[in-house]
């Protein structure tokens, strides 16, 4: 029996997307432009417009990409303050309007075209073949009327079912992106509505689109991870690069839509409504590292931030109070963000040392440390626990002075209930003790009432940073990050770091390190 999913169809734009034909379009339209901007100087030398060559590829994406030719074209020359009449369709190259302009752009990009030829995204024909072979429906739509003559090129018209190009828009009447019609009729003629449908697309104004067309979620493809966060910023649910496309999983997009209820608002896509509320209080910055400030790695002591993130959080360190909360040991987690000037919370918020006050008095660090009494017996396990697991494979048993934590990602699933079985046993009996669950790990622990959420209160009174006029900010991924996202309710502002909708007490939402770098940097330069 097929499963069921919760979507039923997928459309795709193709330029960037199918094919990197995307490339080939920018080089078309910057010859084209180029040799009319030319033509512009020569006629005057001061005729009151930018006349720079057209580049690459911010001028392309900023005001061409994804729209029907016409409109692009307009866009870009109106942005350069050079009035044109738009003329008609039918004007022939060479006439000076809009239109006519445009149309000298087809012979371009077909020269190109047959000289280099088109290449198709592998990632993305992976995953669209993994949707027709699950029974979902798949569509191709596209402003570009060579849209048909290049997927034939490339052999895979066959794979959609319909086709909605530059073409069809012109036959119908259909507007262009960003307004949604293009999509929207995709959509209607595999059978399913934009709310069951996936949007994929590479343009700022594509992801606009299926975003006003309600589409149940809106993909970004990108080149780049700068690219990535430009789609984020447009209202994309989801962004990753042409390079991943093939990791995207039937799974993955099916929570998507299993899970709306749980969806968060995108803390990039807000950025301006959260930078005015960055203006109005004062931030104080707390930041989970695993997973946060460092992607999740196979072996914990592999987890090494990058040097662009250890600069953000450097820079945001010289402006705001920064606090970094995290399950590793204190000592272990200072070391490998190596930033001077943080407070540090470690063992999920058991071993404390703030820098100071927060004044600049030459004060000492403030120590905290709670349940002391048990270093010992964590001691004494951990001991324990490194020979009971030191023959399953993949096992690594990791101290972090107040607690141990037991990673298993990678040990073979039919071994994981054994590792779980001998975490178990080895604090039945400790009543002072209890086990934890988090990304693939287990993790003894103090059983007392304190965690990370605990920890950020006791912060903010000692370092003075409980009053009205501060704003905490907390940003973590993992389970135990939700005591602090519940902690803080609606006086501060917690964003989750996940790539699908979860249940989260947290506000926003982040889909990867790479973005919570970006979203420090904003903060950092307000």
């Amino acid at each position: 029996m097929s499963r069921e999913f919760q979507f039923q169809a997928a459309i795709f734009d193709m330029d960037g997307v199918i094919t990197d034909t995307a490339r080939v379009h920018a080089e078309a339209w910057k010859q084209l432009i180029d040799s009319y901007l030319e033509e512009l100087r020569e006629r005057s030398p001061d005729p009151g417009a930018e006349l720079a060559p057209f580049r690459l590829p911010d001028d392309y994406r900023n005001h061409v990409d994804g729209k029907p030719r016409y409109q692009g074209l307009d866009a870009f020359l109106q942005h350069r303050g050079i009035e044109l009449p738009f003329g008609t369709p039918e004007d022939e190259p060479g006439i000076e309007t809009v239109c006519g302009l445009a149309n000298g752009k087809d012979r371009l990009f077909n020269e190109i075209l047959d000289r280099e030829g088109a290449e198709i995204i592998e990632g993305t024909l992976a995953l669209i073949r993994n949707l027709k072979n699950a029974g979902l429906r798949v569509a191709v739509a596209s402003s570009s009327r060579n849209c048909r003559r290049i997927l034939e090129r490339a052999g895979v018209l066959d794979l959609f079912e319909a086709r909605v190009d530059g073409e069809t828009l012109r036959e119908l009447g259909l507007s262009g992106k960003p307004d949604p019609d293009m999509f929207v009729e995709a959509a209607r003629r595999v059978d399913s509505g934009p709310a069951q449908s996936i949007v994929f697309e590479d343009a700022g104004s594509g992801v606009e689109a299926g975003r006003r067309g309600e589409f149940g979620l809106v993909v970004g493809v990108a080149e780049s991870d700068e690219h990535r966060i430009a789609l984020r910023d447009a209202g994309a649910h989801l962004a990753v690069t042409r390079a991943g496309m093939g990791d995207l999983t039937l799974d993955l997009l099916d929570r998507w839509f299993s899970e709306a209820s749980e969806r968060r608002p995108s803390a990039l896509e807000h950025w301006p409504a959260l930078a005015e509320r960055f203006r109005t209080f004062q931030p104080a910055i707390f930041l989970d590292y695993d997973g946060t400030l460092t992607p999740i790695v196979s072996r914990p002591d592999q987890a090494v931030i990058p040097p662009e993130t250890q600069e953000v959080v450097r820079t945001l360190a010289t402006r705001y109070p920064t606090t970094v909360v995290s399950g590793r040991g204190r000592d272990d987690v200072a070391r490998l963000v190596g930033v001077d000037g943080l407070n540090y919370a470690g063992s999920h918020g058991y071993d404390i040392e703030a820098a100071s006050t927060g004044e600049d008095d030459g004060s000492e660090p403030i120590r905290h440390e709670v349940a002391a009494e048990v270093l010992p017996l964590i001691e004494e396990l951990t001991d324990h626990l490194e020979g009971e697991l030191a023959d399953v494979e993949g096992t690594v048993v990791e101290p972090k002075r107040f607690t141990v934590a037991v990673h298993y990602r990678m040990v073979a699933e039919d071994e994981v209930g054994r590792v779980e079985e001998a975490v178990t046993a080895a604090v039945a009996n400790h009543p002072e003790l209890r086990v934890a669950d988090g990304k693939k790990v287990f993790e003894i622990r103090p059983d007392l009432d304190w965690d990370k959420g605990k920890a950020i209160l006791w912060l903010r009174e000692a370092l003075g940073l409980d009053g009205d006029e501060v704003m905490p900010l907390y940003v973590g991924d993992d389970t135990t990050d939700e005591d602090a996202f519940r902690i803080l309710g609606e006086q501060g502002l917690g964003v989750v770091v996940t790539d699908v909708p979860r249940p989260t007490h947290a506000g926003y939402q982040l889909q990867d390190t790479v973005e919570v770098r970006e979203f420090l940097r904003r903060i950092a330069e307000l």
